[in-house]
């Protein structure tokens, strides 16, 4: 079902006031793609059915990264892409969390930051893994929202249970079904590292905030190991493409405000509802738009694109893991919402300036259905 709110609803109900919201200009650029995804201003394209012949009109979609109309078809190639990289051994997800004393920099210099959360957590795990002789591997995706939009920065990490050691065989950490390393201990290296690295890079802003930085204990939280390595990817996939808010979450928009479902962790997850302004639901929203080229989703240590030419592909054989040959992907052919069995076939596209004049000439109402 087709939600009822978007967050393309909030930004045509403000108009052009959005300009006065104190937001950067990659921000307007990107809020206005979301507000023109699958309208008439991105142009179109027009399908007939090899069914029932009928003749529909569809308009192009922004493809934006942050528009939660984009993800679907991202998440799925990326889910298939990683699952020939998988290996039959546990894996854990594992999340690091930045306090809230970072955010002030972060939406100032959020490139820095998050770079900086990427590098600290990798060097933190392959600092422990070094410690037992062997390289690790980890894919972390970049989240900046709790459930309130707030800014919330933390990464969402599958690790691999054990590493390669020196001689490029897999050795497994521990198979109790408890973590690889304690999480106090690792807390306590990933602040450490973080702030190091903070340091150097920004040295003034650091000092501005170093007290509370080391004022309270970091999180890093780990859960069990996954049932099996294909849940893995399954399970990695529902994060990879997630972007601030759905749709789906938005109940109610009105002249002034929106409403829109949350989950309050302090309760045990209870859903609950919050009303925010116009402005202030898009300035929350805006918080989470990445700089620009910046990359959300990284891969490290024999999980590494250069790993993966060659290594990972012995590294499979060694644990005889049958690798899945990547198939060909078939043309998408959407199916017919009138007849429910026919195959949509692209017929014509146009820009901007509409449907061709045969085609509106022709009396096809986009919307019909003959059957």
């Amino acid at each position: 079902m087709q939600p009822v709110f978007e967050v393309a609803d909030v930004l045509r109900k403000v108009g052009s006031k959005v300009e006065n919201y104190g937001l950067n200009t990659w921000q307007h650029r990107t809020l206005s793609r979301i507000k023109k995804c699958r309208t008439a201003e991105l142009g179109g394209h027009i399908d007939a059915c090899d069914g029932c012949g009928n003749i529909t009109i569809s308009y192009n979609s922004c493809r934006n990264r942050h528009c939660p109309k984009c993800q679907g078809n991202k998440r799925e190639d990326w889910i298939e892409a990683r699952s020939t990289e998988l290996l039959p051994v546990p894996y854990f997800h594992v999340v690091f969390t930045l306090p809230d004393s970072i955010n002030s920099l972060a939406i100032y210099q959020p490139k820095i930051v998050y770079d900086t959360l990427f590098e600290a957590t990798w060097e933190t795990l392959k600092t422990f893994g070094k410690a037992q002789g062997i390289q690790m591997g980890m894919i972390a995706v970049l989240h900046t929202w709790g459930q309130q939009l707030s800014l919330h920065p933390h990464l969402h990490c599958i690790v691999p249970g054990g590493g390669v050691n020196k001689d490029g065989q897999w050795q497994n950490r521990r198979t109790d079904g408890k973590f690889l390393f304690p999480v106090k201990a690792l807390s306590k290296v990933f602040r450490a590292k973080f702030c190091a690295k903070l340091k150097a890079k920004s040295p003034i802003q650091y000092e501005q905030i170093r007290q509370e930085l080391w004022q309270k204990p970091w999180v890093v939280f780990a859960k069990k190991p996954f049932g099996s390595p294909k849940s893995v990817v399954e399970y990695l996939g529902r994060y990879t493409h997630k972007i601030a808010i759905s749709n789906t979450r938005i109940k109610s928009i009105d002249e002034q405000n929106v409403t829109f479902d949350y989950k309050d962790y302090r309760v045990a997850g209870v859903k609950k509802q919050m009303t925010l302004t116009h402005r202030e639901f898009i300035r929350r929203f805006a918080l989470h738009i990445l700089p620009k080229r910046f990359v959300k989703i990284r891969h490290y240590g024999f999980l590494s694109s250069t790993w993966k030419r060659q290594k990972l592909k012995v590294l499979q054989e060694k644990l005889q893991v049958k690798v899945l040959e990547k198939v060909e992907k078939k043309p998408f052919l959407p199916k017919c919402l009138c007849c429910k069995t026919g195959n949509l076939h692209r017929i014509a596209v146009f820009d901007q300036r509409g449907p061709p004049a045969w085609f509106l000439g022709g009396g096809q109402n986009p919307s019909s259905c003959k059957s």
